[in-house]
């Protein structure tokens, strides 16, 4: 994400995979990136939709703070594009999951801020 830091890690007590955001150590004291941070959070837990990640929990360790979020899996979409010209009948699905998924958020009051190729997922598995 455009704050954060993601890592794909091992949830061992439920047996899944997931995603890990957390603030780059830089920014740790920085009173309003936690700010942002927490409303991340806040605003992720509002929001069910099947095409946009979950969060399963908010984790504080020492000046840790950690979304713990569903992982998704896929190439982003910028990786494919630097493929080359996507052609209308794999456009389209990708471009309408998008459009759901920012149509369920304002629906919500949520703005996304931050929607490039590089923060939307594509492929079989994508939500």
């Amino acid at each position: 994400g455009g704050m954060g830091e993601v890592y794909r890690a091992r949830d061992t007590k439920l047996g899944r995979d997931v995603a890990l955001k957390t603030l780059p150590a830089a920014v740790v004291h920085d009173a309003e990136r936690l700010a942002r941070f927490d409303r991340e959070a806040r605003t992720l837990a509002s929001l069910n939709h099947p095409h946009i990640a979950q969060i399963y929990g908010l984790e504080q360790s020492g000046d840790t703070s950690t979304l713990v979020m569903e992982l998704v899996e896929g190439e982003d979409l910028s990786a494919r594009i630097a493929q080359g010209p996507l052609a209308l009948d794999e456009a389209v699905p990708i471009a309408r999951q998008i459009a759901e998924a920012l149509e369920a958020a304002h629906e919500h009051g949520v703005i996304h801020r931050d929607l490039k190729p590089a923060t939307s997922r594509c492929g079989p598995t994508a939500p």
